[in-house]
């Protein structure tokens, strides 16, 4: 003890270097020594900084929080977050054998022997090797490197639908009503052919003789200034030399040639009733008159071209109504099926408007209860898709496609044409164009 100091505090010192060192919570003064060794553990043990801290922090503090942490994980950690992750890829599912299975099934390797070497096999921790012959073929290194061949679940949408179906009536209903709508398509069909097969069908693809495509092809050849070729005194359509050069090949169809030939087809129904369904056939200025109005739809422009004093028929009378569209520089068909009560709209490029048959299905309902004086309800009848029509290959012929169509449904027959006919018939067509009979 140094002299210099009294009694009385020598005791006081002895008494607080014995004493047990002050709690935490208590913040009065405390020795130097004992604060930077309480600073170095709340360092040591403390949380980190929080994420939107951006400085550096010491290297040995981070070692330790990464040391510590990797020391709580499982042994299997790694082999499970594996095939966790590859599964997870592939569908979601947690595969049961920590990933190997699923591994190996998505590397489709039989041949491969993959398994995991222990602790006492190598002295080291769980490690995944390949245990493979040493002479391993290129195509086996192929056929392991071949994902897996998963197969497509079912989906939900359709799990919720057949859910539902069992809930309500209704799907069953319409279910049977479906069925039956295409049985009766099949009858129908199973008769056209049968029709089909009566019909000669030679006579629709019956050769030229040389006289008739000489004088074809003079008048597809014809210079010097236009004149008329043909002229049909019933609807005064006169064709002349320029117009009726539309029928060589690679070109497109005018109004006149095609007004003019649904004449002849008119004519031909007329002299052979029994061997032609009864048809109506409007002109290429029909649909336009109707549909294109200053308020759009207006029938009152062609309430007067269907009196039964002009036709000598009444419309509700006919099996079948053609329709000609327009459509800038297409030409499309749509029919009027009278005795089934559908409507069919026919594109050689395979397209579709649903806006025509539903103008269609206003003008019948109004022509029927005008001209018939009798109430049709259109919104029973069916559009049917028609999806298994000859189409076109090229960009003209699009217009004879159309009166082909015309030509084969007023027969009763299935369109068994194709676009390498369409030369033929353009050929055919000029020929009954200056002979002003179609056959």
């Amino acid at each position: 003890m140094n002299p210099a100091t009294p009694p009385q505090f020598a005791e006081h010192r002895k008494r607080r270097r014995d004493a047990s060192p002050l709690p935490h919570h208590f913040h009065g003064p405390q020795s130097h020594s004992h604060l930077r060794q309480e600073s170095r553990k709340r360092r040591l043990y403390s949380s980190p900084l929080p994420r939107h801290f951006h400085s550096p922090q010491s290297h040995s503090r981070l070692s330790q929080r990464v040391r510590r942490f990797f020391q709580r994980l499982p042994d299997n950690f790694f082999a499970f977050d594996m095939g966790n992750w590859i599964s997870g890829l592939f569908g979601g599912r947690r595969p049961k054998d920590d990933g190997l299975g699923l591994y190996k099934g998505m590397c489709d390797a039989p041949s491969r022997d993959l398994t995991v070497v222990t602790d006492e096999e190598t002295g080291m921790g769980p490690l995944l090797v390949d245990r493979r012959p040493k002479d391993w073929s290129m195509k086996a290194a192929l056929d392991a490197a071949k994902p897996q061949q998963w197969q497509k679940s079912e989906p939900h949408y359709k799990k919720a639908l057949e859910h539902a179906r069992r809930n309500d009536n209704r799907f069953e209903e319409r279910r049977i009503k479906i069925r039956l709508e295409e049985e009766r398509l099949a009858e129908i069909r199973k008769s056209n052919r049968g029709k089909a097969a009566k019909e000669d069908l030679s006579e629709l693809y019956k050769r030229l003789t040389v006289e008739e495509e000489n004088e074809v092809r003079e008048c597809f050849n014809a210079r010097g200034p236009s004149k008329v070729l043909v002229l049909h005194e019933s609807s005064n359509i006169e064709v002349s030399k320029e117009k009726f050069q539309c029928l060589r090949p690679g070109c497109w169809l005018n109004d006149e040639v095609i007004n003019l030939y649904l004449e002849l087809l008119k004519e031909r129904e007329k002299r052979e009733p029994k061997r032609f369904l009864k048809c109506h056939f409007f002109n290429t200025f029909f649909y336009k008159k109707l549909a294109c109005g200053k308020n759009g739809y207006d029938y009152k422009s062609v309430k007067r071209w269907t009196t039964c004093k002009k036709l000598g028929y009444e419309l509700i009378e006919c099996d079948k109504i053609f329709v000609p569209v327009h459509k800038d520089v297409h030409w499309c068909l749509a029919i009027i099926n009278m005795k089934e009560n559908t409507f069919q709209y026919l594109d050689s490029l395979g397209g579709m408007d649903h806006n025509v048959p539903r103008i269609l299905a206003r003008y019948i309902a109004e022509e029927v209860k005008d001209k018939s004086n009798r109430i049709i309800d259109t919104s029973l009848w069916r559009e049917e898709i028609v999806d298994d029509i000859p189409l076109q290959q090229n960009g003209w012929d699009c217009g004879m496609f159309m009166l082909k169509y015309i030509d084969f449904h007023s027969r009763g027959l299935e369109l068994s044409f194709s676009q390498e006919n369409m030369k033929y018939f353009r050929m055919r067509t000029a020929k009954e164009i200056l002979k002003l009979r179609a056959d």
